[in-house]
């Protein structure tokens, strides 16, 4: 069984240049062809409240509603890009979102810079309610962060953290680097899991399939954190940048020689699975 930890579909295409086709690039119709050619079973489809997609919420929940048994939601709350981004308010904001569109998680895009908010009442607060609403919080974090977040996360055993795309390393980063301290650093903390995605933002090379430097990242992350704390996610279709969708899975399934069979079984889906099972959202 193969699930996908991280895909996003949007109306409009986000990215510049903008593409001839920027009406359809984006749209869940590629993701779930991609999904269908490649046998994955369902993928968690990361709402991103981006440039030219102030309703992206809304487009997702409608997906999910459309494909119930392909598709898992998760809401954007308070990301970077939004004009609430770590005002008063966040987790009445949360509760609102959830009641609207009873997503199975939700994201929350940190800026590259610490601010301080994961040390805040404001983000204890925050943390708390995803935990109780029981959804999954998928965060984008880079390693400035990764201290704050233990501290956090350790007063929320409940609430699984899912950090996307290896934890951010900064690109070229190297397996003994101080950005990858840090994040193996979180692996002492269990209910934080890394998302096995996004290589090309990892590597020094983002072209490079299947990008040598990022994968020797991903064997020192696998070490400390283990099969059961990673999820493959393919970041489709901003992944198109760089790589197919079948190369997204390849890295892993092909190119990962140090994973043994149960390891791959587990972080291709099985991780994913157990996690979503095990969510426990109120009555």
């Amino acid at each position: 069984m193969i699930a996908d930890s991280h895909c996003h579909a949007w109306r409009r295409w986000p990215y510049p240049p903008l593409p001839p086709d920027e009406d359809s690039r984006g749209r869940v119709e590629q993701l779930l062809y991609e999904m269908d050619c490649h046998d994955v079973e369902f993928a968690v489809l990361i709402s991103a409240e981006i440039t030219g997609n102030p309703d992206n919420n809304d487009y997702g929940a409608a997906i999910a509603a459309r494909y119930p048994t392909r598709v898992r939601h998760f809401v954007d709350v308070d990301s970077s890009w939004s004009p609430t981004y770590h005002t008063a308010g966040a987790p009445g904001r949360l509760r609102q979102l959830y009641d609207a569109y009873r997503p199975a998680g939700i994201t929350h895009y940190l800026g590259s810079t610490n601010d301080g908010w994961l040390r805040s009442p404001e983000a204890d607060s925050f943390f708390a309610t995803a935990e109780t609403l029981g959804v999954v919080l998928s965060l984008s974090v880079a390693p400035c962060w990764q201290a704050d977040l233990r501290t956090l996360a350790g007063r929320h055993p409940d609430l699984t953290v899912l950090c996307h795309h290896l934890g951010l390393p900064a690109p070229g980063a190297r397996p003994d680097g101080a950005d990858l301290a840090e994040i193996l650093a979180s692996a002492a903390v269990p209910n934080i899991v890394l998302k096995a995605s996004g290589y090309h933002y990892v590597s020094s090379t983002s072209w490079d399939h299947p990008w040598s430097d990022a994968l020797a990242v991903f064997r020192v992350l696998f070490e400390a954190y283990g099969p059961a704390r990673l999820c493959w996610g393919s970041d489709f279709p901003a992944s198109r940048r760089y790589c197919t969708y079948r190369q997204s899975l390849e890295v892993l399934r092909t190119h990962a020689s140090f994973l043994g069979s149960a390891d791959r079984e587990a972080i291709l889906g099985g991780t994913l699975a157990a996690i979503l099972a095990d969510t426990h959202p109120p009555a």
